[in-house]
């Protein structure tokens, strides 16, 4: 999951229901199939990007939460990252990026001796994470850190998901994955971000880990900070589960969501309810609709993750999202989901909106 120039450009932000593209076309048509339920509206729609939306990261802004960001990738080798406020709007850009395609963000890295909130972008056509400040934007990285070096095989590393895991010591690790890479259990490497000794971030190789089915790719990763797991999408397969934390092993916990998505899962967020219980949310990516998990597992034991509810919303082909538990204001005040939509555009979602319309999955 970056921040700030409060420039801001008064545009009107685009309606999906004003847009025909094709593939919206054939998500009405889909949509309208499931006669059960009907697709839910964003709150806010933001402003186009230049180029195609891809994934986002929601930062709380601790001295006013209705003045939080949106960073959101332009998936293009001429793309970058894009800041929106909560009204939608474009409030700042850090262009010249070589195709952007996940972020991420975590709070309070120390670097030169200032606790600073950091954004983490991984380029996928320079092999490279990308990392600024936030919400300044200021560059942390001259001009990126090369990740899965000495990998050879064909797509070895083209970057693609990333998820950042601050443990109980305030260490800040990046979990990044790429387009292709072995089946054997190491899919994604893990590193530990630090200061270099002059305010630079540098990033330590920790850990190889994570089975990947060859089927597809890995793209969407999430970290459930408070319980320290680390999931991930093994598209048209599952959800794999795994400890966050390095020194707890590499053993998968969990493979679920294996059966009832349309095609893709992608996308993946975590949105707790209590300290211990709440939602894994999925994308059901071609059916338009995010699937959700218990988090807290059922009856048969904590890494059993069952489907309770699905929500069918008004995005197109979505692959990446975020959400945040956390007061916004009146617009969003149980919390904030954000996702992308393939017409160059994020979609806002209040939590209160996702709940009323989730439709629950009958258990089997």
């Amino acid at each position: 999951m970056s921040k700030i120039k409060w420039t801001l450009w008064i545009v009107a932000g685009i309606s999906l229901s004003h847009c025909t593209s094709k593939t919206e076309n054939a998500a009405q048509q889909s949509n309208a199939a499931d006669t059960s339920i009907h697709a839910l509206m964003p709150r806010i729609t933001t402003q186009a990007v230049q180029f195609d939306t891809d994934d986002p990261a929601i930062w709380v802004n601790p001295s006013n939460p209705e003045e939080g960001l949106v960073i959101g990738t332009d998936k293009d080798e001429q793309g970058g990252l894009y800041v929106f406020n909560l009204q939608g709007q474009i409030v700042d850009t850090v262009p010249g990026l070589k195709r952007p395609n996940n972020v991420d963000l975590a709070y309070g890295l120390e670097l030169a001796g200032k606790a600073t909130d950091i954004v983490v972008a991984t380029e996928r056509m320079t092999s490279k994470l990308r990392i600024f400040s936030v919400p300044d934007f200021r560059p942390l990285d001259k001009g990126g850190i090369e990740v899965f070096e000495g990998e050879l095989g064909p797509e070895f590393r083209d970057l693609m998901g990333i998820a950042l895991y601050k443990d109980a010591d305030k260490r800040i690790y990046a979990i990044v994955g790429r387009k292709n890479g072995p089946t054997g259990g190491s899919y994604l490497w893990q590193y530990l971000l630090s200061d270099n000794g002059s305010g630079i971030v540098k990033a330590e190789l920790v850990r190889k880990f994570g089975h990947f089915s060859g089927k597809k790719e890995i793209e969407a990763i999430a970290v459930d900070q408070a319980l320290g797991f680390v999931y991930y999408c093994d598209e048209g397969v599952g959800i794999r589960k795994y400890y966050a934390d390095p020194g707890r092993g590499d053993e998968e916990l969990a493979l679920f969501g294996t059966t009832g998505f349309a095609e893709d899962n992608e996308g993946i967020s975590i949105y707790p309810t209590t300290d211990t219980t709440g939602y894994i949310i999925v994308s059901d990516q071609q059916r338009n609709a995010f699937k959700f998990f218990a988090r807290e597992g059922d009856g048969s034991g904590a890494h059993v993750h069952t489907e309770v509810g699905v929500v069918l919303a008004s995005t197109v082909e979505s692959d990446g999202n975020d959400i945040v538990a956390h007061s916004f204001g009146n617009k969003f005040p149980g919390g904030l989901f954000v996702a992308m939509s393939d017409n160059r555009t994020f979609q806002y979602y209040a939590w209160d909106d996702m709940k009323a319309a989730m439709k629950v999955t009958p258990a089997p």
